[in-house]
């Protein structure tokens, strides 16, 4: 349903791949609500994903773009600007990847290099995009900046590896550039806790169908999904929340704030089994 929360505005969305991608979801509730849209990913994903289908669907113009690569960001926001007419009013950053987490690489046998990898791709190419799109003066004033983070970055939870550190960082990046663009500027950034979610990026994290069991279980809402993920970006974009920044907002159905739900308490496993190597020892990583 159209309320036109976003009539009259701009913005670019980073990380639509296909139809599982909340970036995806975001940019057809975008345009629904009023926007004009760009789309970027990476070149290879422009190439090899569905993106390309999306821009047709929703008349709106795809710029390929490495977000680790600053000129290719510049190009971005120099483009976006002059297709859509002028500074943007809102981006959301989509993008995580992690070649420790696709390689299997458990936690405590990193691969250093990977590291750098999944720092740079999942998190410093936030504090990248930002800082060239303040360079440029390209989002207008009561701009608003989101991207999308995982309770991951507070605590524990097997199997999400170096990814959990990627998300800390993610959020302190946008504590420390929203006071900053928020002083100068009025620009709002913030990150959105999201529920566990089957997007592409997500099915590499290993246990992922349990760990989304177990939420779903545990959060007194149930897991949102990506459309309702969506749908909150939407009202963060919008004038309705021009005093929000420098937060890490859970959309996660109640999960972030349970100890032990009755649900979750009642099909508790003890068997780790399938946890274990062929010498019998846990794989804790």
């Amino acid at each position: 349903m159209s309320y036109n929360l976003l009539k009259g505005k701009k913005g670019i969305i980073f990380g639509a791949l296909n139809e599982q991608s909340i970036a995806w979801k975001v940019a057809e509730q975008a345009v629904e609500q009023g926007a004009a849209i760009t789309l970027t990913n990476t070149p290879i994903a422009v190439r090899m994903g569905e993106v390309s289908e999306l821009g047709k669907k929703l008349n709106c113009e795809i710029i390929p773009a490495d977000a680790t690569s600053v000129e290719d960001l510049q190009e971005v926001f120099r483009r976006s600007m002059e297709v859509l007419g002028g500074q943007v009013d809102f981006v959301l950053h989509s993008i995580g990847m992690s070649p420790n987490v696709r390689k299997k690489r458990t936690y405590d046998d990193l691969d250093y290099d990977m590291l750098d990898k999944t720092l740079d791709i999942s998190a410093v190419s936030f504090h990248k995009m930002i800082q060239v799109a303040k360079k440029m003066n390209a989002i207008a004033e009561y701009g608003s900046i989101v991207a999308l983070s995982y309770v991951a970055a507070q605590r524990t939870f097997f199997g999400y590896n170096d990814m959990a550190d990627a998300k800390a960082l993610l959020e302190s990046i946008a504590r420390s550039f929203g006071y900053i663009y928020g002083r100068e500027k009025n620009v709002r950034v913030n990150t959105i806790s999201q529920s566990p979610t089957p997007t592409t990026a997500g099915s590499g994290v290993k246990g992922m169908d349990k760990l989304m069991d177990f939420a779903n279980r545990m959060s007194p809402l149930g897991n949102a999904s990506a459309d309702e993920c969506a749908s909150y970006c939407i009202v963060m974009f919008s004038d309705l929340t021009r005093k929000v920044t420098m937060q890490n907002l859970f959309h996660d159905g109640g999960f972030s704030s349970v100890g032990m739900s009755l649900r979750a308490m009642a099909t508790y496993q003890k068997g780790l089994e399938e946890y274990m190597d062929t010498d019998g020892n846990i794989i804790y990583g």
